[in-house]
């Protein structure tokens, strides 16, 4: 029996998907997120076989989640169920670890396929999709930012404070504000609302 937790801000949908596998006899949920903080604190006492989860979530978004999964235990597989198709989400997911990438637009029976296959230590795309996920994706000026700065612009698009991306990134607030002061100077930016634009620019799918 595979053991199922799954990550969604959209308690509706989780409780679709629980009554889809109320059911199953291969797939059991054992627990539910409503974003990647809250499953961390989850896998301290779960040992899921598979994860499914959501890209765009408050907190920690499916991006930072699975690669923090994959941090804590890479035998634990990932798929990710989301309405973004476009090359750069599923490239940020591919280069996080993700074992399985569908879209919400399928129906909920290949989301069941998805969970099987890569239980099986198959990795499973989406039809639909259209991307190659191999590609080179243009970082446009955040070539010029440094790899924490990158990273904290992606947090900024998830809608995260520097409170928040502080915790997320085990460190200080004041470091994440001098990181954003750094961003403005290197981007020529006016200051954190053209900062914050930015980030939504270069991340819509986080938002």
């Amino acid at each position: 029996m595979i053991q199922l937790i799954i990550v969604e801000d959209h308690v509706s949908l989780i409780d679709g998907l629980k009554l889809l596998f109320e059911k199953d006899t291969d797939i059991e949920v054992i627990d539910t997120a409503l974003d990647g903080i809250e499953l961390m604190s989850i896998l301290e006492y779960r040992n899921p076989n598979v994860i499914l989860t959501d890209i765009s979530m408050p907190r920690m978004n499916g991006i930072e989640l699975c690669k923090r999964v994959k941090e804590k235990n890479p035998k634990i597989k990932v798929v990710a169920f989301t309405m973004f198709d476009d090359a750069s989400a599923v490239k940020e997911m591919m280069n996080a670890g993700v074992d399985g990438y569908v879209l919400k637009i399928r129906s909920l029976s290949t989301v069941r396929e998805a969970i099987l296959s890569v239980s099986r230590g198959n990795a499973y795309i989406d039809p639909s999709i259209t991307v190659n996920p191999n590609s080179e994706i243009p970082n446009g000026d955040t070539d010029i930012l440094s790899r924490s700065e990158r990273e904290i612009l992606k947090l900024m698009a998830a809608g995260n404070r520097s409170s928040d991306i502080a915790e997320i990134r085990h460190t200080a607030v004041s470091t994440i504000h001098k990181h954003r002061k750094n961003m403005i100077q290197k981007l020529g930016l006016e200051g954190k609302g053209e900062l914050l634009r930015f980030a939504l620019q270069q991340h819509p799918h986080y938002k």
